[in-house]
């Protein structure tokens, strides 16, 4: 009984083993294929991923291009085209980066929800950029300023250049670039000098006491009124000074006509000096250049009429014992 089960013992494992090593040989076999098929397919998806993203990197571009010429040959307005454009960049990169992962293999919808879920996280870290992009979009709606316009916000004056989503940037007049968050824009307050299509221009002239105010108010009216940019008297009306063009209206219609001739006042009596106030309109882009013209031409003119200028001064009193 235990030579027969010896036997059989060593027959069932001389049976096994050939069964064992050929199982063992084809495992390995397809493990090596697996490997190999695995590596060939993720090579074959990183080339075609680096082949879709500068395709369709050189795709964006053309489309970048063509959004531009059609939103300029159809004369959109500077600010909303900057805006689009940007916008569509940001929008068809997003598109090409979710189809590149999804070539190499990864799950899009795992990693959109991936997405979202990290957006809350996102939003909240980064508040202040939502709010700038918040504030891009009701600047191109209210259009507080457009491209072009000289404003002074934050304490910096320029033209604006650019309107982009998130921030806009304006030109100073000794050419410098500043880049300002739309955020703050939308907020706060603006002082834009290209809205209105005329300006009032002050200066304060300061007199010697002892001069004839009647002969200064007469030649300063003079110098201002030989001025070809100075508004003379009337305007069109009260409409013309806020830029309003009477067809966009209501229909009640607004005639009154306000005197904007040139006036000169005398505005205080000074420690040293009596202080005459002229005022004259002119339109916003002649405004800059009128006051230093005239300003100039008072010092060099007043003096012909017998003005004099005054100095800083005071009277010491001696009181001897």
């Amino acid at each position: 009984m235990t030579l027969l089960s010896i036997e059989t013992t060593d027959s069932i494992v001389e049976s096994i083993i050939p069964n064992l090593k050929t199982l063992s040989a084809s495992s390995v076999d397809s493990f090596l294929k697996k490997i190999i098929s695995d590596v060939t397919d993720l090579a074959i998806s990183i080339v075609i991923a680096i082949v879709v993203f500068y395709i369709g990197k050189f795709l964006i571009k053309k489309a970048y291009k063509i959004t531009q010429a059609i939103l300029l040959r159809r004369n959109i307005d500077k600010s909303l085209t900057t805006f689009v454009l940007s916008f569509v960049n940001i929008v068809l990169y997003f598109v090409l980066i979710i189809v590149v992962i999804g070539i190499l293999g990864i799950e899009t919808s795992s990693f959109l929800a991936l997405f979202a879920s990290a957006g809350v996280a996102i939003g909240m870290a980064l508040s202040g950029t939502l709010q700038n992009f918040a504030g891009g979009v009701l600047i191109l709606f209210l259009k507080p300023y457009k491209i072009g316009d000289y404003i002074e916000v934050q304490g910096y004056a320029g033209s604006v250049t650019e309107i982009q989503i998130f921030h806009t940037i304006i030109n100073t007049a000794d050419n410098k670039s500043i880049i300002i968050p739309n955020g703050g824009l939308s907020t706060g307050s603006i002082n834009n000098y290209s809205r209105e299509n005329y300006r009032r221009v002050d200066w304060d002239i300061c007199l010697a006491y002892g001069n004839d105010v009647n002969v200064a108010r007469k030649a300063i009216l003079d110098i201002l009124n030989n001025d070809e940019r100075v508004v003379k008297q009337y305007l069109e009306d009260d409409m013309a000074l806020r830029g309003i063009k009477p067809d966009v209206l209501t229909p009640v219609k607004v005639q009154t006509k306000t005197d904007r001739s040139p006036v000169v006042i005398l505005n205080s009596l000074a420690d040293s000096s009596i202080v005459l106030t002229a005022r004259a309109w002119t339109t916003s882009e002649n405004y800059w250049g009128l006051k230093g013209d005239v300003t100039e031409i008072l010092y060099n003119e007043l003096p012909k009429h017998g003005l004099s200028f005054p100095f800083p001064q005071m009277d010491v009193h001696i009181k001897n014992d």
